[in-house]
Order: C-alpha cells, then sequence, then structure tokens
C-alpha cells in the first residue's frame, strides 16, 4: 500500500494545493447545502434557519483538510492576499478554479443524496433575494457582508495583533460566517464566495432546472459573483487604511515586508486558515 501511495504523490506544490483547495470546499458546500436541503425537503420537521446557518458555518471548518494552501477556500480571500503582497498572483485564477469544481461536485453529492425530494432541494443551493426587493438593495447587502468579513478575517490572520493558539483561527472564522447569516442571512441568503454559488447554479443549470436558475430573481445570479469582490476590497482597503497602517512596524518587518525571519525559519505576519 504504502507503495502505491507513493506512486501516486503528486510533486508540484502547487497542483497540491490547489487539490487541497478542491476538497476544503467540496466538504463546506457538502455540509452546508446538505444542511439547508435537509430543512426544506423535510418542510422544517428536521432543523431550522439556524441550523442551516450552522451548518455552513460549521461546513467551513477544514482547515485540516487543506493546510497546504492555508484553506483560503474563496477567492475573494486569495485575491486580497495576492494584493497585500501576500501570495503570487497565478494562485488565484487557479485556486478560483478549484474552488468552482469543489462547489459543483459539492452540489452533485448532495443532489444525489436527496435525489428523492429532487422538486426542492435546488433551493438549498443557491442564493435568491426576497420577493420584489430591487438588485441593487441586495447587491449593497452582500458587498457590506463581504467587507465585513474581510476585516474581521484580516484582523483574525494578523498576526501583530497578538498570537493565536494552533487551530483557533478557522473556528472564528466560522463563528464569523454564522454571525454574519444570523444578521444579514434573510434579505438574499448572503453570498459571501463567488463559486459557492456558481458552482451549485451551473450544476442546477445542467441537472434539468436551465436556464431558470440564471432567471430567478430578476436575473439576480451575477451579484454572488460580483458583489463579493467588491465587498472584499472595500473591506481590505478599510483594514489596511484603519488599522494595519498604524501597526509599529519593526526592523523586520520593514526589510521582510509580510514576512519575518526568525533564525532559519521564515514566518508569516499573517495567520492562515479559512475564508469561506
Amino acid at each position: 500500500m504504502e507503495r502505491l501511495l507513493q506512486s501516486c504523490r503528486i510533486q508540484s506544490q502547487l497542483v497540491r494545493e490547489c487539490l487541497a483547495e478542491f476538497l476544503g470546499l467540496y466538504i463546506a458546500v457538502l455540509i452546508g447545502s446538505g444542511a439547508a436541503a435537509q430543512v426544506i425537503t423535510s418542510q422544517g420537521t428536521h432543523g431550522s434557519y439556524l441550523t442551516m446557518q450552522l451548518g455552513s458555518a460549521l461546513g467551513t471548518v477544514t482547515h485540516d483538510v487543506c493546510f497546504l494552501s492555508g484553506a483560503q477556500l474563496n477567492v475573494v480571500w486569495s485575491m486580497s492576499l495576492w494584493l497585500l503582497g501576500r501570495q503570487p498572483w497565478r494562485k488565484v485564477p487557479l485556486y478560483a478554479l478549484s474552488h468552482l469544481l469543489g462547489a459543483f461536485l459539492g452540489a452533485a453529492t448532495v443532489y444525489l443524496q436527496y435525489y428523492g425530494k429532487i422538486s426542492t432541494v435546488f433551493i438549498s443551493f443557491l442564493s435568491f433575494p426576497l420577493m420584489n426587493m430591487y438588485i441593487a438593495f441586495t447587491f449593497f447587502v452582500v458587498v457590506v457582508a463581504t467587507a465585513l468579513l474581510l476585516i474581521c478575517c484580516l484582523a483574525v490572520e494578523d498576526r501583530r495583533q497578538g498570537l493565536l493558539p494552533d487551530g483557533l483561527a478557522p473556528v472564528l472564522v466560522g463563528a464569523l460566517i454564522l454571525t454574519i447569516g444570523l444578521s444579514m442571512g434573510s434579505n438574499c441568503g448572503f453570498p459571501l464566495n463567488p463559486a459557492r454559488d456558481l458552482g451549485p447554479r451551473l450544476f442546477t443549470f445542467i441537472a434539468g432546472w436551465g436556464e431558470e436558475v440564471f432567471k430567478a430573481g430578476g436575473g439576480w445570479w451575477w451579484v454572488p459573483i460580483v458583489a463579493p469582490f467588491v465587498g472584499g476590497l472595500l473591506g481590505t482597503l478599510i483594514y489596511e487604511l484603519l488599522i494595519e497602517v498604524h501597526h509599529q512596524l519593526t526592523e523586520g518587518d520593514v526589510h521582510n515586508g509580510p514576512w519575518k525571519k526568525t533564525g532559519t525559519r521564515t514566518i508569516p505576519l499573517f495567520h492562515s486558515s479559512s475564508l469561506f
């Protein structure tokens, strides 16, 4: 068995990271959409709005599964790290593709699990605005929610704010997502991750619902893709201008940027944890 496993080992570090990102978001969608599907298909007899939000939040705590890549799980977070000079640009589109595939297959798995109740299960995959709600308003809601997510996650990740015990960062991120869901989720489902919405939307399009998944909500489908990027940029800018720029830099910080050398090791000044 050991010989077989060694023969399957992928040498490219970047490919291994992409596989980790794929698996991380696959699990997140499997748990998050599965929790929603259970509530919807049982007509509320097995769960509630709270359990749906708990599923979405706890499904993101997959740090140990994809530690190779830092469990970014959200291309908006990947873009933020690139903008801050903490990872190369080439990782952003590759991670995004990995996220999209993971979300697509996660939705497919939930579809198969609830196949006998397929008439309603697709609703658990996607976000939609409430009836008669203006697209501009829901766009604003998603921007604010994503900006808040980035501000708080950058604070969690910032080692100069203080060291966190190992494994605590992803738990805090999961709690943050739960908080956002409970406070901002009723208007349009608080889509914070473009791949988390687009992957399942593409699957439901192929699985038989066709163009309706893109026409529903007055053609709202593009909001969960565009608005998180706007919110992510806004949140990153706010944190940089109001918090990080005011840190007292050490000589090592000035010379090494976002990395600090300690002996023979190079330690990032930011933690690494999941961001759904």
